[in-house]
């Protein structure tokens, strides 16, 4: 099981369409069957949940302990319809995998060392699924040490509730009206929940049936007597459900702590040696409804307070099960939900934009409803898909989706007319224009539409280019198609999604696997690639001024740069290649959610880090001067969840970069917003998509959906200003000069056109112009692709590029060059030269992924001097890409790869290529291994490994 983030919805499913998922943190780890259940000598029982493991007493990952030789058995029951597993670190063994609410799953094992106990699902022991299995001598728990209740005027008082009354409390608020339980569950808390409250009386501000109720509990002023005290707390681990301490002297709170978002009391001691001798009061705060504001998101069961049994003790008290301050990620309210389910107009004018931005209504229901994807042509109009298929695809032949064509014709911000361009069609998720026709996304095919120019009808039926596209996750199936610099179509698709890709026709033998990642095809030659693998559900991919492609993915962390070859951390599954052994993380110093505990701890209450783990749309603001300067290059993607564009500064940072987080650009202030892409166009205002549901969350049932809704908005600042424009009309000269546009609309829909022209011999030489004389990179490397695209650039051109001074275009010339998957002599003879003397680490980039793209025998050159480069041993992507291209070299001369690696000064290469070896499994590989091992014994180990 798993947390998925929906393209539109983003939210929170479950579903059990899943592959086993693979150890996170240990690779070897192996499933194990129950052994005789007759000879365990201890067994421990945990219910796992993605805050943790938690023992019957209510204990968080607790340490479980057994003396040496012990014969053990761990048994976990899930307490949630979600994936869980517990391993062993040093044992290397699993259970086997549960998913739904309720199921178990075993371990057995003899006790011989102290070990680590953790969940292997990617990302759940990071979330906290992780605890000590200890090995003692003699007795496994120690004695609780006696509490004595506070006194006052001689009497001890009723801080333990046994009155059976609210004695020595003032109440406020209506939370503590009738607050005091006997029983276990009590009534006001489901079945099954757990209290475990000493003596015959607990105190509650609300359980699950009083979720309106709140207020506080204040006890009388007591003196501290005993230097340490005790007492016990369960519910919300959130802001506003706490227990206090407080000096009486002067209303200093000295300590506060929370529940740990679970039922069971658990003791809490704290240390009052610095306040002998004064004063104190506890008071008990509940001002916290748990009442969910938005629809489809239950109420927190949780989210009120238990209190119990508050006592001193002469020396610190030791509990098994004690609940500490560091162990809980405490939880900020609520987000404020200021509007749902508001018209279109009503919406707009809801929103927050920055000053000197406006956000206008430029088409709604019924005139656009469910509008899943989008793009502008040459003239600035809008083609919009209106999903009406999602979630479920329909029956050959009885699609519903359908492509509108929208225009501003006299520049008020209206899209004041419409065309239908096609309909009938199936599950389309992905569109783009261009090369004479348009592209589209439709799982299990990518389809192209030719146009007809004059009539914006079809020119002919659909054209199936690929199929094998899976739909096993309909809201990871391939998106976010776009033009990329170099003239392919680019596209993203999910990791819960299982695609096999190729021309109709092909074989399953030659036909491309993909799940989760990025990939690209070529308009004219027909071939398509997995450009880069890994990450989530990536609903979004731009490029910025030097070409580089950015994602923005859920769940896991959401910002990725993508390099040519790369594999990048995923949500679930194994890479494709299982010699990866490590993976590229996020380029982000920052998440959008609360807490240390996983994205989903803080659904709906992150609007102070940005609103959530869910994204959609990905767009590189380069529209031009109209915009302030500082938005150019930053990065802009709508956090679902938190209705809210967030923005991330890119900052180049060794071979790639860091995303920083800035500002908000702007929030909805609605709920029901579900913006699913942006783009800016030619007036330097940007357009938005809203599929607007009141449902997040992704579900293969269509009635959870809306059906009736949809918005598209426009984002101007006030220097915009509307222009109208038909490129498709200017001249090849007209569209070379368009390179120079300080508007990368103008550049990419002016290099698109070239590009479907064909060769020109007068553009070649204008945009060669471009190249050898504008001062600016950005240019130069405009004029570079556009030569590309054009057929205009020979080997030669290329090859003398390599010399350049500057790292973009010498890097660019490096992929070009290997675009086709082979090179010249010449040119791999300049590729292990610049390995070895090329300063920048962008170029050692783009050298490490060209060799991904050549047969391994051509390799050795570039990697061996690559692998030396000490410079680049703390770079965020060199020394596994290195690693990638090294991989394969193992199997063609194991005894050359293991001295490759021997010399390399990149971490954790020569410790991959020992296990790569290994993985060969032959007597030449052994022989070889142990050789090799001698030899660095001999040598005293090997210096820097």
């Amino acid at each position: 099981m798993r947390c998925v983030s929906f393209l539109l919805a983003f939210g929170w499913l479950f579903s059990i369409q899943l592959a086993p998922v693979p150890c996170a943190s240990a690779a070897d780890l192996q499933t194990i069957q129950p052994m005789d259940t007759t000879h365990i000598d201890r067994e421990y029982t945990l219910e796992a949940t993605m805050l943790g493991y938690f023992g019957p007493d209510g204990a968080r990952n607790p340490t479980l302990r057994a003396n040496k030789g012990d014969r053990i058995q761990i048994k976990i029951t899930n307490g949630e319809t979600m994936t869980h597993d517990i391993a062993l670190e040093k044992l290397g063994i699993k259970s086997e995998t549960i998913l739904k609410k309720g199921a178990s799953a075993t371990i057995q094992f003899v006790a011989t060392e102290s070990d680590t106990y953790f969940c292997t699902v990617p990302g759940h022991r990071a979330a906290g699924m992780v605890g000590k299995f200890e090995v003692v001598e003699g007795a496994l728990s120690g004695v609780v040490t006696a509490g004595k209740l506070p006194e006052k005027d001689g009497r001890p008082l009723n801080l333990n509730f046994e009155t059976g009354t609210l004695q020595d409390w003032t109440a406020t608020g209506d939370a503590f009206t009738t607050p005091l339980y006997s029983l276990d569950p009590s009534p006001i808390h489901e079945l099954g929940m757990s209290i475990g409250f000493e003596g015959g009386y607990f105190l509650s501000s609300g359980g699950t049936a009083h979720a309106t109720q709140t207020g506080t509990l204040t006890s009388a002023p007591f003196r501290v007597t005993q230097p340490f005290a005790a007492f016990r707390v369960s519910g919300g681990a959130l802001t506003d459900t706490r227990v206090e301490l407080v000096l009486a002297e002067n209303q200093e709170v000295i300590f506060k702590i929370s529940g740990n978002g679970r039922a069971t009391l658990l003791p809490v001691v704290v240390n009052l040696e610095a306040y002998l001798g004064k004063e104190i009061f506890i008071r008990i705060i509940d001002h916290e409804t748990g009442l969910s504001q938005i629809p489809y998101i239950p109420h927190d069961k949780w989210a009120h307070i238990n209190f119990d049994d508050f006592r001193f003790y002469a020396s610190r008290p030791k509990f098994p099960n004690e609940l500490r301050p560091e162990d809980i990620i405490v939880l900020p309210p609520v987000d404020p939900v200021l509007n749902a389910g508001l018209s279109g107009l009503e919406a707009a004018k809801s929103m927050t934009p920055p000053p000197g931005f406006k956000v206008t209504l430029a088409a709604a229901e019924p005139d656009i409803v469910r509008p899943i994807s989008f793009t502008l042509d040459a003239r600035g109009r809008l083609w919009v898909v209106e999903g009406h298929t999602y979630p479920t695809p329909a029956p050959a032949g009885q699609g519903r989706d359908r492509i509108l064509i929208f225009e501003d014709t006299d520049g008020d911000g209206t899209l004041d007319k419409k065309k239908i361009f096609a309909e009938g069609l199936n599950l389309v998720s992905g569109i783009e224009v261009g090369m004479g026709g348009v592209w589209l996304g439709a799982a299990p095919q990518l389809l192209f539409i030719p146009i007809n120019a004059a009539t914006d009808l079809p020119a002919g039926p659909p054209q199936v280019l690929l199929d094998g596209w899976g739909t096993q996750d309909t809201h990871e199936v391939l998106n976010s198609l776009r033009w990329g610099p170099d003239g392919w179509l680019y596209g993203t698709h999910g990791v819960f999604t299982h695609s096999n890709v190729g021309k109709p026709g092909t074989p399953d033998a030659e036909r491309t696997k993909l799940n989760a990642g990025v990939w690209r095809y070529h308009p004219t030659r027909h071939v398509f690639e997995v450009f880069a693998e890994g990450s989530s559900n990536p609903w979004g991919i731009d490029f910025n001024d030097y070409g580089h492609p950015f994602i923005t993915v859920c769940v896991i962390p959401h910002m990725y740069h993508i390099i040519q070859g790369a594999r990048y951390q995923r949500q679930a599954g194994k890479h494709f290649n299982p010699y990866t052994y490590d993976d590229i993380k996020t380029i982000a110093d920052h998440v959008h959610w609360v807490g240390e505990r996983g994205p989903h701890a803080g659904n709906f209450r992150s609007a102070s880090k940005g609103g959530g783990h869910a994204h959609a749309g990905a767009m590189i603001y380069l529209g031009g001067d109209s915009w302030p300067k500082t938005y150019r290059n930053q990065i802009f993607m709508n956090n679902i969840n938190g209705a809210r564009l967030n923005v991330d500064q890119l900052e180049r940072a060794g071979s790639g970069y860091v995303a920083h987080h800035q500002n908000d650009f702007l929030a909805m202030n609605d709920s029901w917003s579900q913006w699913l892409n942006f783009k800016y166009g030619p007036d330097g205002s940007v357009f938005a998509i809203d599929w607007y549901d009141k449902n997040q969350c992704h579900s293969p049932n269509a009635d959870v959906h809306d059906k009736t809704l949809g918005r598209i908005f426009k984002i101007s600042h006030e220097n915009d200003t509307w222009v109208k424009v038909d490129l498709s009309k200017a001249s090849t000269a007209q569209l070379v000069a368009y390179q120079l546009h300080p508007n990368d609309w103008y550049v990419r829909q002016s290099r698109q056109l070239l590009q479907e022209r064909g060769p020109d011999k007068k553009a070649h030489t204008a945009l060669k112009t471009i190249l050898t004389t504008n001062p600016d990179v950005t240019r130069k490397l405009r004029a570079l692709w556009a030569l590309h695209v054009t057929e205009g650039l020979s080997e030669k051109d290329l090859i003398a590029l390599l010399g350049h001074e500057n790292e973009y275009l010498r890097s660019w010339a490096i992929q070009l060059l290997a675009e086709d998957k082979q090179v010249s002599p010449e040119a791999l003879k300049r590729f292990e030269a610049l390995a070895r003397t090329d300063a920048s680490a962008l170029v050692r980039l783009y050298l490490s992924s060209a060799m991904l793209r050549l047969p391994p025998a051509q390799r050795w050159g570039v990697v061996e001097a690559l692998a030396q480069k000490a410079e680049d041993k703390e770079d965020h992507n060199l020394p596994l890409m290195v690693w990638y291209a090294a991989e394969p070299l193992a199997a063609l001369d194991l005894n050359r790869a293991l001295a490759l690696a021997e010399k390399a000064t990149l971490p954790r290469l020569l410790t991959f290529m020992r296990q790569r070896v290994a993985a060969l499994d032959t007597d030449e590989a052994r022989k070889a291994l142990q050789r090799f091992q001698e030899r660095l014994g001999h040598e005293n180990g090997h210096e820097g490994h």
